[in-house]
């Protein structure tokens, strides 16, 4: 939700393990619930509107088609009164009973919504976290740094966390895969394109 979910790197979709779904997502819902959206210029807000309406109603459309192909919205949009249509206020969403039809886990959505997913498996969530044309940022939650490792490894995208979200470090390139733009930012890397290389190609012996 940081930044009303305007955050390229910002959780967009969770995979959690049947295990502790249930919980999980009880929890998250009650976090949820306790942001206040309202004018930013309010001292007591702590959710904001989206940059322009036509951004909000953007995404209360991927909320809507997930919604008509079987979704559950967990949180009421009446606890959340300055959200409605029309405008750039939008109420905070967590999604559940989603899949991969949805476009809500398949595309980048740009606001304060998070579909929650059960699976299995680590390689069943490996699999769908890589069922996505997009990779810039993805993050492991463990206790198991070699478990988070291995994890790591397989995930299609430009940066992993393990146990975080939403930070760069300036000595780590930044760099995404797939759809998630070229090039490459920061560290020694993020250099190169300000450079301006110069070849010498020698050929010492001429016959």
């Amino acid at each position: 939700m940081f930044n009303s979910g305007q955050s390229c790197c910002g959780i967009k979709r969770i995979y959690a393990h049947a295990a502790i779904h249930d919980a999980f997502v009880e929890r998250a819902v009650e976090l949820t619930l306790e942001y206040k959206l309202g004018n930013p210029l309010d001292q007591s807000t702590t959710l904001g509107p989206l940059v322009r309406t036509s951004a909000a109603e953007s995404v209360r459309e991927q909320i809507a088609e997930a919604l008509r192909r079987g979704a559950t919205a967990c949180v009421d949009e009446r606890q959340f009164p300055p959200s409605r249509p029309g405008t750039p206020y939008l109420a905070p969403q967590i999604l559940t009973d989603v899949d991969h039809s949805m476009r809500v886990m398949r595309e980048e959505t740009f606001g304060p919504v998070v579909g929650i997913m059960r699976v299995e498996s680590d390689e069943d969530a490996i699999r769908r976290m890589n069922d996505s044309a997009f990779g810039l940022t993805a993050a492991i939650w463990t206790s198991d740094e070699r478990a988070a490792i291995l994890l790591g490894e397989q995930v299609e995208t430009g940066t992993w966390f393990m146990n975080r979200c939403d930070y760069l470090d300036p000595a780590l390139a930044w760099t995404g895969v797939k759809d998630s733009g070229m090039g490459c930012a920061l560290s020694v890397l993020g250099y190169e394109p300000l450079t301006r290389p110069k070849s010498f190609h020698l050929r010492t012996v001429v016959r």
